[in-house]
């Protein structure tokens, strides 16, 4: 593919972890593919009318930060605190423009926010009452209360996940801050265009039970999101290995640097650098030619994705 054929690719998810099909009801699933769709309807409506790939990521990752069932927007867990702060960014491809923010609390769709900094302001990321009072000055951005992200199955995670913590407190032995797979970490995007563009965007709700104003790999261009001319990505998974591993960046480093394939690169990157530091996740990725990948070393993904030759699906677990 050159670039020039018409042809276009999205892929969206939803967040990597310990996602168990016996722990998963039948209509718990059929919710959580319904709004992958509703994500690739989203992109695939920009993209099919010959719309850019930044404009299909940043439409497709507002449908999940709508959606209350993945960890972004109206859905996001919840801190130490019992609030909750947003983190988000956008980059494209071509032009290495970028735009992030992190610590955001009343922030509706914040990848929209991204955009607005990445297009709006000398800067790449704005943090917590800096972005908000920034978010002011621009009429595409939504504020809403911090109450507005509440749902009653994140709050009910976050008591989980105190009381583990609790427990660990009082039995000698055990590590509370044992966070391996005790996540469904963000949302995100990458898109290719009839052009021959690439972009990715990333949002999230942080981690459940998070303290000290905790800020991960998803607004951090390079590790939890990344875009050049050549290959695009968003990360999913412990965002502090993602961090040290420059995850997003790394795997299109490969494929710029080494000639590696798409595959090849996410693989290496996700089975190998990020499990032997003793992280996991995942990584959604796509480069100019339409090649998709999808890598997680976790039990489970939520992802769905459009092809270039329009082979289109959507799966939790790893026989999807």
């Amino acid at each position: 593919m050159n670039g020039t054929s018409g042809r276009f690719a999205l892929v969206v998810h939803g967040g990597a972890g310990v996602i168990e099909r016996e722990d998963m009801s039948a209509e718990d699933e059929r919710d959580i593919l319904a709004s992958l769709e509703d994500a690739l309807d989203a992109g695939h409506a920009v993209l099919s009318t010959g719309g850019s790939a930044l404009d299909a990521v940043q439409a497709a990752v507002v449908a999940l930060e709508e959606a209350p069932r993945f960890n972004a927007g109206r859905g996001s867990v919840y801190t130490a605190d019992g609030t909750h702060e947003l983190d988000a960014s956008i980059m494209e491809g071509h032009t290495r423009r970028a735009g992030a923010v992190a610590g955001v609390a009343t922030i509706r769709n914040p990848v929209r926010l991204a955009r607005e900094v990445m297009e709006h302001s000398p800067h790449v990321m704005l943090i917590g009452a800096g972005a908000e009072r920034f978010a002011d000055t621009r009429d595409a951005v939504e504020r809403v209360p911090n109450a507005w992200f509440d749902t009653p199955a994140r709050f009910a995670q976050l008591q989980q996940a105190q009381a583990r913590e609790r427990a660990a407190a009082e039995a000698p032995g055990q590590d509370p801050a044992d966070l391996k797979g005790k996540y469904f970490g963000t949302v995100g995007a990458v898109a290719l265009d009839v052009h021959g563009h690439l972009a990715a965007a990333t949002s999230t709700g942080g981690m459940t039970n998070k303290q000290w104003g905790r800020v991960g790999d998803s607004p951090l261009i390079g590790a939890g999101t990344w875009a050049d001319d050549r290959c695009a990505v968003s990360g999913t998974g412990w965002g502090e290995f993602y961090i040290r591993n420059a995850v997003a960046h790394d795997i299109c480093a490969r494929v710029a640097y080494r000639g590696d394939t798409l595959q090849a690169a996410a693989d290496e990157v996700i089975w190998r650098r990020v499990g032997e530091l003793g992280g996991d996740g995942g990584a959604i990725a796509l480069d100019r030619d339409g090649h998709i990948a999808m890598p997680f070393n976790t039990s489970g993904m939520y992802r769905a994705w459009i092809g270039v030759d329009g082979d289109r699906g959507a799966a939790i677990f790893r026989e999807g």
